[in-house]
């Protein structure tokens, strides 16, 4: 077998997992996403950069101050959702990197100083980041719902600040009935890997 993880795991993760449009009422506790958080905090980043930041939209209220950012498409799956959270990047991450680099304290400064560099860099291992989270809510059992279908500076204005670049609002829960498209098709690994 050319993989160490299990043919159910893989399924579990990937082959199995789709993006869910519907869910069922049970609730998505905190402990299930601290638990989702602490087990993909440890995906790759350049320089162990960790710009991701997650608001989980909880109560009612901040539910219908998002739905009015959401495109129209994704409003009614938003407002059902047990659970969404909003995926950011932060462009302060370099404050951190004293901490999470430990070996080179000086590349907040030195490689990171820039605002524009910052933002580039914390957008890119945000998006890495969130990509890890997906995963992570695959993992924990559940179903993740990623949207990029929503207004960015409403959702930047509404939930967060100028130091914050939302990325994906996602949509978590246990999949309800008719969750899912039939699965749409993906590359071949001839067309997309070349040797050189």
């Amino acid at each position: 077998m050319s993989l160490a993880l299990d043919p159910a795991a893989q399924d579990l993760l990937f082959r199995e997992a789709r993006t869910a449009n519907t869910f069922t009422d049970e609730p998505v506790t905190d402990e299930q996403v601290q638990a989702i958080y602490d087990l993909v905090k440890y995906g790759p980043t350049s320089m162990n950069q960790s710009p991701l930041r997650v608001v989980l939209v909880r109560s009612p209220e901040a539910r219908e101050r998002l739905l009015q950012h959401m495109a129209e498409g994704n409003r009614a799956k938003t407002a059902a959702a047990p659970l969404v959270a909003i995926l950011a990047a932060d462009n302060e991450f370099h404050e951190e990197l004293p901490q999470l680099f430990p070996h080179f304290p000086q590349a907040k400064d030195t490689v990171f100083g820039d605002r524009a560099v910052r933002e580039s860099s914390a957008l890119l291992n945000g998006a890495l980041q969130a990509a890890y989270f997906i995963v992570g809510v695959r993992a924990a059992g559940l179903a993740a719902g990623p949207m990029t279908g929503f207004d960015h500076e409403g959702v930047r204005k509404e939930f967060l600040d100028d130091d914050h670049t939302p990325l994906m609002v996602v949509n978590i829960g246990r999949p309800g009935e008719g969750a899912f498209r039939p699965r749409a098709p993906r590359l071949t690994y001839d067309q997309v890997v070349t040797t050189v």
